[in-house]
């Protein structure tokens, strides 16, 4: 990060900001080419941190996911544009978080049930979620383990 100052190295810092976010954007690369997309997620700290991410069981991103496991990740939130009298005053408050990992399918029945249970308190801060083996069977849960993790905060 070129801005040292406004790096964000506290582990619980980059928690709340991951906390107040609503979509990870999941960049992976197709050959020559980027290919990024939005999606719901839910984040486990630990020894590594993972994020999980839910899809449908077919697509590019699971063909991409195939033949090359290296993803990137992005999150962004609290964004507040600070308005000035010339144009170069005006600037951007916000916290992202930027990290990079490898991505797979996860395939036990029991992983898949706790990702999709770690995605759900993300969103309603519950995880005690029971889950319908017919809707299990058409969702495809993704896993991307964290190597590398940034934040950074402009106030």
């Amino acid at each position: 990060m070129r801005r040292k100052e406004r790096e964000i190295t506290d582990p619980g810092v980059i928690d709340k900001v991951i906390g107040r976010t609503n979509v990870c954007h999941v960049a992976l690369a197709d050959g020559d080419m980027p290919y990024i997309v939005a999606m719901n997620f839910g984040y486990k700290r630990g020894n590594p941190s993972v994020l999980y991410f839910h899809c449908a069981p077919a697509g590019r991103k699971l063909d991409i996911i195939e033949r090359n496991s290296n993803a990137c990740f992005q999150l962004d939130t609290g964004h507040n544009l600070v308005e000035g009298e010339k144009a170069c005053d005006f600037t951007m408050k916000y916290s992202s978080v930027l990290g990079f990992g490898t991505i797979a399918v996860v395939t036990s029945t029991e992983e898949r049930e706790a990702g999709l249970n770690i995605i759900m308190q993300q969103y309603t801060g519950r995880d005690d979620y029971s889950f319908n083996p017919s809707t299990m069977s058409r969702t495809t849960i993704l896993k991307l383990v964290i190597s590398e993790i940034s934040c950074k905060i402009v106030e």
